[in-house]
This record gives C-alpha cells, structure tokens and sequence, in this order.
C-alpha cells in the first residue's frame, strides 16, 4: 500500500496548486453529501451524540477547504527570488528558493477523541494533500469500521485512490513508521504513544519529522478584577471541563484563582451541577479513573459531578490546592488526566503566580480571565513561553480553523512547537525548501520564474510583491 501511495504522490505532487485546490473542495463535497451515513456509525463506536459529530463533519469539510483556498492563494509556498548582482562584493549568484511537498508518503496516526476531524478526514491528511503529498493513515481503533468507510469516501473524490491508504492494528502502525518510503508522520495522541513513535524513528537509518500533538493541562489564571461575576465564571468553567466528557486536548485542566470563598462556593455548585458520560474507549476511561484516583489521597476534592445513566460513565471531578501545595507537588501534579478533571489552585498575591507557571510543562494553550490588562500585563510573557496560544477572557476549548490559528506548543504539548495541526500553516509540516542558483527560467517551477504566471505573493530583492 506504502508503495502504491508513493507512486501516485509522485504525480500528485505534479499537479499544478489550483487542480489540487479543486480535488480538496471535492473532497469536502463528498463528506458533506455522505454525513447522513456517516455521523450514525460514528454514534455506534463512540458514543458522541448526534449534533457534535454532524458538526465536526462540517469541521472536517471546512479543513479541506481552508486549504483549497490556501493553494490558491499561493503563499504557503513562500517563494524568495534574490536576482544576481556581479557588482556586490562578492558577487551574488541569482537565487531563487520556495517550499516543495516532502518526498514519499506521509505518515498519519488518527486521534480518538475527534473521529472525523482529527481522523481519516482530519486536518493532518487535508494539510498533506495540500502540500502534494500522497497519505498513509494508521486507524484508530476506537472507530474502525468508521475509518474504513471515510476512507472510501475521500478516495471517490481524488483522482487516484491509492492517494490515500489506511492501515490497522499496532504491527500496521509500526510498519508505517518504519517504512524507507515514509518521509514525516504526524500524530494526536497521549505522551506514550508520541514516545513510542519516536523511539521508532530514532531507530531508522534515517531519521524524519514527527510531528506529534501530546499531553497538555491548559492552565487558565482568574486575576481579581475577574471576580465581579463568580456564578458566570464557575459556570464557564464546567462547561469548558465537561464538553465532551473532558476529551478535548484543551481541556482546562489547571485553574488558579485567587483564596476567594464566593468563587469556590460558585465552582462547587457549578461542577456539582454537570453530568458526565460514557468515554470513547475502554482504555481512555480506565486511563481517567487511574489519573484521577490518584489525586484522591494527595489533593482535597472540591466538587463532584453525576456519572449519568449510561453504563460505564464517569462523573466530573475537581480538585483543590492552594499554591504552595501544588508547587510542592509538581511535576506530578500538572500532568494531564485526559477527561472531565482539573485541580483549583488558590493564591493569595499575583506576585506569586509567575513562579509557578515557569514551572509548569508546555500547553497547547494558557488563559487569563481579567478586567484590567494593566493587572494582566506582567503575566502574559509567562503565558506566552508556556503554551502555543494565549486567551484572554475566554475558555481554551474550541480550535478555530483559520489562517492564524496555532495548535501546538512546548513539549509534551507538541514535539516541535514551531508547528500546528490546525490552521493554514499546518502545511508546513509536509513541505522542504528548495533552492535554485542560477538555473536558466525554462527549468524553474513556475512559481519562481520571472514573470511570475501564477500571480503568487512572493519576496523578490527584500521586497514583498503581492503579484
């Protein structure tokens, strides 16, 4: 199958931008022509209800056609002319450089918690399309039967189904990474599992990219000024923890406030107010139980929410500490319990506050609920060191698909931090420049010849020129 895919890339990766840019909208035509199939089988495997698996089918079309619209726009392929000048000392050579997809066959190893949209329909495969790359997708096994039948939806839509592969089971997995034909793998998933991927790379003769999204907590700050309505934001706050039954990799999984009894009280009664809910999978949950158990002896519980009807449902727990006991008990303490728990941090002076968030493992992202940004403002660097995105007065669930978005972060919250899986420079990861000196316009890629026929933004002598 490796194979296959890597014969097809190569003429895929042919192909002018704005046929690729066609295939990806057709693409998202097909899920959304398919949905009424779709969302029940994914129902059946995950047990996610209706509306927010036929809302992230709509996510995963939308991926498709960011980047249709970003292979039109031609900027993802950043390409720099600098023209000769025999005068300079010494003379320059004329050079001319630009992104190009990476060779072979990316590698893609599909999530658990979002079945469409960080699956075989996610944003890792549309990125690596985009970029002219042919795809190999490990299943998860949490919704296979799912998995096989998108796949078969994606292929109806490209102009060679072996464009697009899926493997399964852990043996496929291994082989997939392991195979001389694959140049980069991206993954989402637990910090084990991205462990245990690149112990696989470190392996090969030759070493490619991971680009692996892993563990986070997300730390949230409540400054003072935050505190004029307590029910409001304990009431954010729950429902940030328990969207999903806490499977978000942005779930709020730190929340320091200031020692306020109102805020307490109101997070006691909001919390205590949620329900929770079957897990995706029998691991994720027994993962949930075990994270949480943990804290039982160590941390006092703030609050406890109802498991619901659902055989093998959990019940959303918090947890509570003030700074010093945290401190004390990191890096334990600030590690990920993937599902609807968190612990509460209270502080007394925000003077206190940068220390421990120095301390604190990278994030996917950090938040800060304030009034004032005067009081905020000497936080925002830490926040900004600590995670790949920083929000302000708002809850960190919920990734935008656009132009600007980053979702990544310092380890464990991603193995290269410099990348994203979500927004339109996800591209990046599957694309290597190319420089060219010298070489005469017939021979260049048309992105790069003089008169630039295809109108793309491009650098040319330091200057940006749009067209």
């Amino acid at each position: 199958m490796i194979n296959e895919a890597a014969r097809a890339g190569e003429v895929w990766r042919t192909r002018p931008a704005a046929e690729r840019a066609e295939v990806l909208d057709r693409v998202a035509d097909a899920l959304l022509v398919a949905e009424e199939e779709l969302w029940p089988v994914a129902r059946d495997e995950t047990a996610l209800p209706e509306a927010r698996l036929r809302g992230e089918i709509t996510r995963s079309a939308v991926q498709f056609r960011l980047f249709a619209d970003v292979l039109r726009d031609g900027g993802h392929v950043e390409a720099i002319i600098d023209h000769a000048d025999a005068s300079a000392t010494p003379p320059k050579p004329d050079v001319r450089r630009m992104f190009q997809p990476v060779p072979g066959v990316v590698g893609v190893f599909a999530a658990s918690n979002f079945p469409f949209a960080f699956s075989v329909a996610g944003g890792d495969v549309a990125s690596a399309l985009a970029a002219g790359c042919a795809v190999v997708v490990k299943a998860h096994p949490g919704h296979p039967a799912l998995s096989r039948r998108v796949a078969e939806v994606i292929k109806s839509a490209l102009p060679d189904p072996d464009l697009l592969g899926l493997v399964e089971g852990l043996e496929a997995g291994r082989e997939l990474v392991r195979h001389p034909l694959v140049s980069a793998v991206g993954f989402t998933g637990s910090l084990r599992g991205g462990k245990a991927i690149q112990a696989l790379i470190n392996e090969r003769p030759d070493p490619i990219p991971f680009y692996g999204e892993l563990g986070s907590v997300n730390p949230v700050v409540v400054l003072p000024s935050a505190l004029a309505d307590p029910v409001r934001l304990a009431e954010g706050f729950a429902a940030s923890l328990t969207l999903g039954v806490g499977q978000f990799c942005t779930n709020p999984g730190l929340l320091f406030v200031p020692d306020d009894a109102e805020l307490l009280k109101a997070i006691t009664a909001a919390v205590a107010a949620t329900t929770g809910g079957a897990m995706l999978t029998p691991a994720i949950r027994e993962g949930f139980e075990t994270g949480a158990s943990s804290l039982d002896g160590r941390l006092t519980e703030l609050a406890r929410g109802l498991a619901g009807p659902i055989e093998g449902a959990v019940a959303p727990r918090v947890y509570t500490a003030d700074l010093t006991t945290f401190s004390m008990g990191l890096p334990e303490l600030a590690e990920e319990c993937f599902g609807p728990s968190a612990i509460v941090v209270t502080y007394q002076e925000i003077s206190d506050l940068p220390e421990v968030l120095r301390n604190l493992p990278g994030s996917l992202t950090a938040t800060v609920h304030s009034a004032d940004p005067v009081e905020a403002a000497p936080l925002v660097p830490d926040l900004a060191r600590l995670a790949g995105r920083v929000i302000w007065n708002g809850w960190p669930t919920g990734v935008a698909v656009t132009w600007a978005m980053h979702h990544g972060g310092p380890w464990p919250a991603s193995t290269t931090p410099m990348h994203t899986s979500v927004g339109a420079t996800a591209i990046r990861r599957w694309q290597t420049p190319v420089a060219y000196q010298d070489l005469p316009d017939a021979l260049l890629p048309a992105e790069l010849r003089e008169d630039n026929p295809l109108g793309i933004p491009r650098r040319v002598d330091g200057v940006v020129s749009v067209a």
